[in-house]
């Protein structure tokens, strides 16, 4: 994954914008968008930016409240809703365009943790537990306690969590990368 491409895509997540300008300010301004900034350069080629990375996204892991491993593996267009605070397994694999909200957690204890499609939206309070696969195009909804798969495009919510919908549209994952032309 190239660094600066997958900060770009996760600033016009954000803002719907990928210049100079509209990095500064989210980076001064938003949690979520300074933690994956680090989170990203700790995946770095060059072994000094990745080692500087890594310890500045330690210090931030305290700050933000927000857990996210440099080894979990986040496609482009990674949005934290709220800033965060949220963990996440180092085993997890995110797809593009997935959105998280508050006090979300994505975890394990028997080894490998969860496996998110792209354009998933995981609302405040959800909890994704072991090695579990959601499907592109999901809606996981509020207080969910996912413990097996979701098919691609379901709306799943309660506990523990069960897909009550298929194929219907949800608007919640908004500036998607790569723009359209």
């Amino acid at each position: 994954m190239h660094i600066v491409e997958a900060i770009k895509s996760d600033l016009y997540r954000y803002t719907h914008r990928s210049d100079i300008r509209a990095l500064c300010r989210q980076y001064l301004t938003n949690r979520g968008f300074n933690y994956m900034v680090w989170h990203r350069l700790a995946q770095s080629d060059n072994s000094a930016v990745r080692r500087i990375a890594r310890l500045l996204l330690s210090l931030k892991m305290r700050k933000f409240g927000i857990q996210i491993p440099a080894e979990t593996r986040i496609g482009f267009g990674f949005y934290i809703g709220h800033g965060g605070p949220c963990v996440i397994h180092h085993t997890a694999r995110i797809g593009d365009n997935c959105n998280i909200s508050q006090y979300v957690t994505i975890g394990a204890t028997l080894g490998k943790s969860a496996s998110i499609g792209d354009e998933v939206y995981i609302g405040p309070s959800v909890c994704i537990v072991e090695d579990v696969t959601i499907g592109s195009h999901c809606l996981i909804g509020a207080g969910a306690v996912v413990t097996r798969d979701i098919p691609a495009g379901s709306t799943a919510v309660g506990v523990p969590a069960r897909p009550i919908d298929k194929a219907r549209q949800h608007n919640f994952i908004t500036n998607r990368w790569p723009p359209e032309v």
